[in-house]
């Protein structure tokens, strides 16, 4: 059961969500970063609330903590680009081959579990007893993983149309 406190607040949040979620919208121009940066005032507002029930427009307040944060966390997004473009080489990537891109394609068909036993063994190079232990199990299952990931695997990529080898 909630208390009036609770209960006020939720009114509260309920009557001003809309507009807090507009106004910092209309800030950052993402959806996301402006749900995150309201519910974060919102927090900060309820760890308050006790004194920011008492102000003559609390939703004001709330409005203002999200403007500051949204604002806040604009200049730490341009502080951090302008310090990657300053620091970071550019490496170009060729793209995929077909291989690859087979080998991906058929990766995606295969189970979870065999599909991450053969990423983490063989293209993550990692021996069993690693994967063992990334995936909470035996190393027999791993093992049981790799052997019917591999079988599946040879079989979804000797369908291939191009013939492509494989990595497997």
């Amino acid at each position: 059961m909630r208390d009036g406190a609770e209960d006020e607040f939720a009114e509260f949040y309920s009557a001003t969500w809309p507009r807090t979620l507009a106004v910092v919208y209309a800030l950052s121009g993402d959806r996301g970063t402006a749900e995150e940066v309201a519910q974060e005032a919102y927090v900060k507002a309820w760890s308050h609330w006790g004194r920011v029930a008492r102000y003559d427009r609390p939703d004001a307040w709330v409005r203002q903590v999200a403007t500051r944060l949204a604002v806040s966390r604009w200049r730490r997004t341009k502080v951090a680009s302008a310090w990657f473009a300053r620091n970071r080489q550019e490496q170009v990537v060729d793209p995929p081959d077909e291989t690859t891109t087979a080998l991906v394609r058929a990766l995606q068909q295969i189970p979870e579990a065999q599909r991450r036993a053969i990423v983490l063994h063989h293209l993550a190079d990692l021996p069993v007893d690693e994967v063992a232990r990334i995936e909470h199990c035996p190393s027999g299952t791993v093992k049981a993983r790799l052997s019917r990931g591999r079988a599946a695997l040879a079989l979804l990529l000797a369908d291939e149309p191009n013939g492509a080898p494989t990595h497997v």
